[in-house]
């Protein structure tokens, strides 16, 4: 049956399995692709995985990138949105998606059980994206690359492809988001859950690990789990970010563990690389120094100290001594507490106190 598409009415979404190269690495991946039926205009996303986290998102990354909401949105019966097909036709909605159509005020239409061209304008626009933009093989060192690169290419059409009547997606994009609803504050897609930090300050969230300060082990935190990011809350509002990790997988920040490797140099040997990772400069120069003038064990014992004081009173105050006593050389940074520009007296000058 031909159909007609009123501006601002109707868009369709639906996931596309696809193939990228991140960071030298081939991994399969899931494109979110949203088309707006009556300019043609698309918004397209690529995520780690098809969940429904990454389902909620795409919404709120396409409604911001359109800068409107149309009035329906059609969908396929996935998981992300629908628990069961009643009789009639009727669905019972997941909590969550109910939420993100309240919040826009959209009215969700689901396609009958197995009849995919029910949507087949998002279906055959799926099939040109992954031909004409995902072929060769996107390549980019973060997905965020490849995402950034893609949406720049898709948006490239809109003053260069025409329709039958020689009206091109941007004019009459611009016709549809005057009749689209003006887009509210984003919706939160994050899912949040509840952990108990182990006796090892980590905390597990579908099935992966991520680090927090020592000093929170046995508590109970709030975690917010987005397409990319994991939050993890503590006391008083302070946040801990890590990248989104699979299942088995550690995100380890050893600048939550300063107090433990202050009092334990053979650990500092230990995770020595990841440490000065996390830390960055000036501690590799610092950890050169220690190492030439002292070697690898008395070295570590003097860097636990430097560490011990980077705990104590911060990076504000640690980093600008250890660089101005870098002019003196290793023996500054060996003795700390010695001499006017060593570490402890640089504190001890600025009235510095420990956190509490």
């Amino acid at each position: 049956m031909p159909l007609t598409y009123r501006p601002g009415d109707l868009a369709e979404v639906d996931f596309f399995e696809v193939l990228v190269d991140v960071n030298g690495t081939r991994q399969k991946a899931w494109l979110f692709l949203m088309r707006l039926m009556y300019s043609g205009r698309d918004f397209a996303w690529i995520y780690e995985r098809q969940d429904q986290i990454s389902f909620l998102d795409g919404h709120v990354r396409a409604f911001a990138h359109f800068d409107g909401v149309p009035a329906r949105v059609a969908y396929d019966n996935l998981r992300a949105a629908v628990v069961r097909i009643l009789v009639g036709g009727a669905r019972t909605l997941t909590p969550r998606f109910t939420a993100l159509a309240s919040h826009y005020l959209l009215e969700a239409c689901f396609c009958r059980p197995g009849e995919g061209h029910d949507k087949g304008g998002v279906e055959s626009r799926g099939k040109a994206v992954r031909q004409q933009a995902l072929v060769p093989i996107p390549v980019g060192a973060t997905l965020a690359v490849i995402n950034t690169a893609l949406l720049a290419r898709m948006d490239a059409r809109l003053e260069t492809t025409r329709d039958a009547a020689g009206q091109t997606i941007g004019a009459r994009f611009a016709e549809e988001q005057r009749a689209c609803r003006p887009t509210p504050v984003p919706f939160a897609p994050e899912a949040t859950t509840f952990v108990t930090v182990s006796p090892r300050a980590l905390v597990r969230v579908d099935g992966a690990f991520y680090s927090v300060p020592c000093r929170w082990a046995g508590l109970d935190l709030v975690v917010r789990v987005g397409a990319t990011t994991v939050t993890i809350v503590g006391g008083e509002g302070t946040r801990i970010f890590h990248p989104r990790l699979r299942c088995g997988q550690r995100s380890i920040d050893y600048r939550h563990y300063l107090s433990e490797l202050a009092r334990k140099p053979q650990a500092v040997r230990q995770v020595l690389p990841e440490l000065l990772r996390d830390l960055g400069d000036p501690f590799p120069a610092i950890w050169d120094q220690l190492h030439a003038a002292h070697g690898p064990r008395e070295a570590a014992r003097l860097f636990a100290k430097v560490l011990g004081h980077l705990d104590t009173y911060g990076a504000a105050v640690v980093v600008p001594a250890l660089n101005d006593g870098a002019r003196d050389g290793h023996a500054v940074i060996a003795r700390p507490h010695a001499g006017p520009r060593g570490v402890g007296s640089h504190c001890a000058r600025r009235g510095a106190a420990p956190p509490a």
